[in-house]
């Protein structure tokens, strides 16, 4: 029997994901959450197989919940950007699917994961290998990354631990870089891209 921790904020989603795969005879859902933080303890908690997380859930997202989970993790997402996908394997994650994936493709995915196995879409490896590269230095990452939160110059540079000249600097060339008008775009941007 291979145990499974199913997570996704979405409590229609989620809640198909638990009833179509626990109809599969070899796969027992131990757990259900709703948040990666609660995905985190439930893991600790249960001790699954395999964790099924949902990419975007609150707070923070699946990838951070993948890092802290000591079991292989198979992401979901509505939206598979090539970025996230360097990210998800560079950080363990053993498989990358879309929620446009049937529920059975899954289960067999489970599978695949829990015998040692990888998987990625194939049309997000396509594009995954066809992405253009990232033209942003790591601290102007940095930077976008604690902009995403939407808080004030002020604080960024609280959490980035540089002056706030430094960091309108850093702002300022990623926006450029990327080619928007405001630090909130340049996140967003960085974000989409899969590279914060």
């Amino acid at each position: 029997m291979i145990r499974v921790l199913i997570a996704d904020d979405e409590a229609l989603i989620r809640g198909a994901l638990v009833a179509l795969l626990g109809l599969e005879g070899d796969l027992e859902i131990v757990a259900e959450e709703e948040t990666s933080t609660g995905a985190v303890a439930a893991a600790v908690r249960t001790r699954p197989d395999v964790a099924v997380l949902d990419l975007e859930m609150p707070p923070g997202d699946g990838l951070v919940a993948a890092e802290q989970i000591d079991a292989p993790v198979v992401l979901v997402t509505r939206h598979a950007r090539p970025g996230v996908l360097r990210r998800a394997l560079s950080t363990g994650v053993r498989a990358f699917v879309p929620k446009t994936t049937p529920a059975s493709r899954l289960a067999e995915i489970i599978r695949e994961v829990h015998a040692g196995r990888r998987y990625v879409d194939p049309d997000i490896a396509a594009s995954a290998l066809t992405e253009n590269d990232c033209p942003l230095t790591a601290r102007e990452l940095e930077v976008l990354r604690a902009a995403r939160s939407g808080e004030s110059i002020a604080w960024i540079s609280e959490q980035v631990h540089l002056a706030p000249g430094t960091v309108r600097n850093y702002l300022s060339s990623a926006m450029a870089k990327i080619g928007v008008s405001s630090r909130h775009a340049a996140a967003q941007h960085a974000w989409e891209q899969g590279w914060i």
